[in-house]
């Protein structure tokens, strides 16, 4: 294998990649700030994470219950629509009680 040869410039490329990659998972396992490749860092923001994660949860959460009464009108409007026996004032008395 000669010095000067494509396959020595490769190995070494592929080594020092390997190396940075490396590098960079061990930092991210133990907390520490990543290095992009020109060596500038980025921070870990675990509070402003925490927060967001912690926000995203609560409106999660009335989404849900939202969605969950949405589900349950469209129900009652799938029963009045389908309902053949209905007459008109049960009908009109089932959309007041909706609203």
């Amino acid at each position: 294998m000669s010095w000067g040869s494509p396959f020595f410039v490769i190995a070494i490329i592929a080594v020092s990649t390997v190396g940075w990659l490396v590098n960079n998972w061990i930092r991210a396992k133990h907390g520490y700030s990543l290095e992009d490749e020109w060596g500038g860092k980025t921070e870990k923001n675990g509070l402003d994470a925490t927060r967001k994660v912690e926000l995203l949860t609560n409106e999660n959460e009335q989404l849900n219950g939202k969605i969950g009464r949405l589900e349950e009108r469209l129900a009652v409007l799938e029963r009045i629509a389908t309902d053949r026996e209905s007459s008109s004032a049960r009908l009109s008395d089932e959309i007041e009680k909706l609203r």
